[in-house]
């Protein structure tokens, strides 16, 4: 007696992979997820790899599970993978204070924020 089975809440062309707790704000965040939304996912790829920023790392190997997960879990062809949706969340935001002049203190904010990586089997387009 177990409860039924939770109906899948993706497509059955789709796959997913959530990042969380990256130690980074949502703000600067959002901007490398901006670099690979509606690309194919080797050209995303390619991009976070060449990427100056600190974060592309850690989004390169959100998006690297999220093909992973299209293709083990879901058996998805890898070569026809288009990142559909990469978004970006708030999460905690640890408080901290640093000396300021005059006996002050002041506040330090580091903010946490999660990526969601969404990609889906396109068909090839006939030419």
């Amino acid at each position: 007696m177990s409860k039924p089975k939770r109906e899948r809440a993706l497509a059955e062309n789709e796959a997913k992979a959530v990042a969380r707790m990256l130690r980074i704000s949502p703000q600067k965040l959002n901007l490398v997820a901006q670099l690979i939304r509606g690309k194919k996912a080797s050209a995303a790829l390619a991009d976070l790899q060449f990427s100056r920023k600190r974060i592309a790392v850690d989004v390169k190997k959100c998006l690297e599970s999220a093909i992973a997960n299209a293709e083990n879990n879901h058996d998805l062809d890898v070569d026809a993978l288009v990142v559909t949706q990469a978004f970006v969340g708030k999460g905690i935001v640890m408080k901290r204070y640093a000396p300021r002049g005059r006996g002050r203190s002041g506040a330090v904010f580091k903010p946490f924020s999660q990526l969601t990586i969404i990609v889906r089997q396109v068909e090839a387009e006939a030419a």
